[in-house]
């Protein structure tokens, strides 16, 4: 089994998810899984510049093979993308940035998510070609955002839309309030890697 673990853990150090992820991939390494770690703070995604969407959308879309510069500059938005389709289980992890994914994030979805590779049209709708594999959201964030601030979260329901769209079954561990509750914060992350441990046991079962 082969889990695909994406992470943007900027701080460093001094981050708290990245105390999730490393826990996480010790977790994987332990039932002998094969992990591949694709740091987005190190290997930036390409954006949708105007030229790079209209190749990916000529590709695609319109069906045309391309060459030279046009298919040079979505090398890497389809290295990520093998990437994804190679995985089993795929762990997606960074910070909440002001009550959404960080940019960064955001690009790598817009690099993956490419129509016949990860998702195309079906009769009625759509249709995602990643079924029977696992997706986990590993998300921290420095306020509590649940009951009647739970609209204020646009980060972990947006990568939800993303992942299940592409069709991954989906779950979520959210370490939230570490910095409205300093006190607890030893608390929320030993909650948040027990519910790792639970999700990633029943993957390597």
């Amino acid at each position: 089994m082969k889990a695909l673990i994406v992470s943007y853990c900027p701080r460093g150090e001094r981050s708290r998810t990245r105390q999730l992820v490393e826990y996480a991939v010790g977790f994987l390494k332990s039932k002998k899984a094969v992990v591949e770690v694709l740091d987005l703070a190190k290997e930036v995604p390409d954006l949708l510049t105007p030229e790079r969407l209209a190749s990916y959308y000529r590709r695609n879309y319109m069906g045309e093979k391309l060459a030279g510069k046009d298919l040079a500059q979505l090398k890497k938005m389809d290295a990520m993308t093998a990437q994804l389709m190679a995985a089993d289980l795929a762990v997606v992890a960074y910070p909440m940035y002001n009550f959404s994914q960080p940019a960064i994030v955001k690009a790598w979805f817009d690099s993956v998510m490419q129509k016949g590779k990860t998702w195309d049209f079906a009769q009625g709708g759509y249709a995602g070609l990643m079924k029977n594999r696992k997706a986990l959201i590993i998300s921290t964030s420095g306020g509590a955002y649940a009951g009647d601030l739970a609209g204020m979260d646009h980060s972990v329901p947006l990568s939800k839309l993303h992942l299940s769209f592409m069709g991954f079954a989906v779950e979520a561990v959210t370490g939230a309030g570490i910095n409205r509750y300093p006190e607890k914060e030893s608390d929320i992350l030993g909650q948040a890697k027990a519910e790792i441990q639970k999700f990633l046991t029943g993957f390597a079962q």
